[in-house]
C-alpha cells in the first residue's frame, strides 16, 4: 500500500474547494497550523490560519470556543476544525465550533516529491 502524501481526513473539506461552498454551510476543514494570533484588541478572539496541499483556511475561534478548545488552539501543529462558512470583505473564514489535534497523523506525513515517509515532520 502506497502511503498518503499528506495525512488528509476523507471528512475534511480542501481549501480549493471553499469558493463553491455555499455561506454558512457547516464544514470541516484540516491543515497544518501555519499562524496563531490573539490581538490584545480582539478581546479574546483567535485566528488561526492553516494550510494543506491545495490552500490557505482562516478559521476564527471565539473566546469561549478558545477555553473549552485551548490545548488544541495553542499546542496543535496538525487541526480539524468544524465549523461555519462565512465570507466578507472578499475573505472567506470559518467560524469554529469544534477544534481537534491531530498532530498524531503527521508521523504519516510524507516527502511531496519523493513520496517517502517524513517520520515525525516537524
Amino acid at each position: 500500500m502506497t502511503p498518503k502524501r499528506y495525512p488528509y481526513p476523507p471528512s475534511a473539506c480542501p481549501a480549493e474547494r471553499l469558493p463553491y461552498v455555499p455561506e454558512g454551510t457547516r464544514i470541516t476543514v484540516a491543515g497544518l497550523v501555519i499562524l496563531r494570533q490573539r490581538p490584545g484588541t480582539a478581546k479574546g478572539v483567535v485566528f488561526i490560519t492553516l494550510e494543506d496541499e491545495t490552500g490557505i483556511v482562516n478559521v476564527i475561534v471565539w473566546r469561549n470556543l478558545f477555553e473549552q478548545f485551548r490545548r488544541a488552539v495553542i499546542s496543535g501543529r496538525l487541526l480539524r476544525i468544524t465549523g461555519r462558512l462565512q465570507r466578507g470583505s472578499g475573505v472567506t473564514h470559518v467560524l469554529a465550533e469544534k477544534i481537534e489535534d491531530i498532530s498524531a497523523l503527521l508521523d504519516q506525513l510524507t516527502h511531496p516529491r519523493q513520496g517517502t515517509i517524513v517520520s515525525g515532520a516537524n
